[in-house]
């Protein structure tokens, strides 16, 4: 089958719960998850720090190679919490506290799949840091995060 376009709202999230290794919440998207989805953009950024390895020998011309890289995931969307019970979205809810979390605690483990993905990407190691929230007098309640991954990418299958 040749490749195609596929959906954003398709793709899945979550956070692994830092009080229970192994357990894994979504985050939800219009399709992920359960009920109303509050995600509704996203987008993965690349970060590169390279070294200059220019010499006489160049002739002029620079040269570099990159010695590092580094990843970000951003979430975009609206903050959902129960009306009854005033309980945040628990995949939003594990986000903001890890994002209090310092140190090595600020370390946990976060994963994404495209639609029709048979494996996970995993982060194992990922910080979390909340973003704006707010909106105006005919807006939805906005909410963000960046993910930034710690260490290397590895896969796993989805069960």
């Amino acid at each position: 089958m040749a490749a195609s376009k596929y959906n954003a709202r398709d793709v899945e999230f979550e956070v692994e719960d830092f009080d229970n290794p192994g357990t894994w919440v979504a985050i939800r998207t219009a399709q992920g998850g359960s009920g109303e989805g509050g995600i509704n953009t996203f987008s993965v950024g690349h970060e590169y720090e390279t070294t200059d390895t220019t010499t006489f020998a160049s002739d002029g011309r620079a040269e570099s190679q990159n010695m590092q890289e580094g990843k970000t995931l951003t979430l975009e969307g609206f903050r959902l919490k129960d009306k009854a019970t005033g309980a945040l979205d628990p995949g939003m809810a594990l986000i903001e506290e890890q994002a209090a979390r310092l140190g090595e605690d600020s370390l946990v483990g976060f994963r994404f799949a495209a639609p029709g993905d048979t494996t996970w990407t995993v982060w194992s190691n990922a910080h979390f840091q909340l973003g704006d929230s707010g909106g105006g007098n005919n807006d939805k309640v906005a909410w963000a995060c960046t993910v930034t991954r710690s260490g290397p990418e590895t896969t796993v299958a989805k069960s």
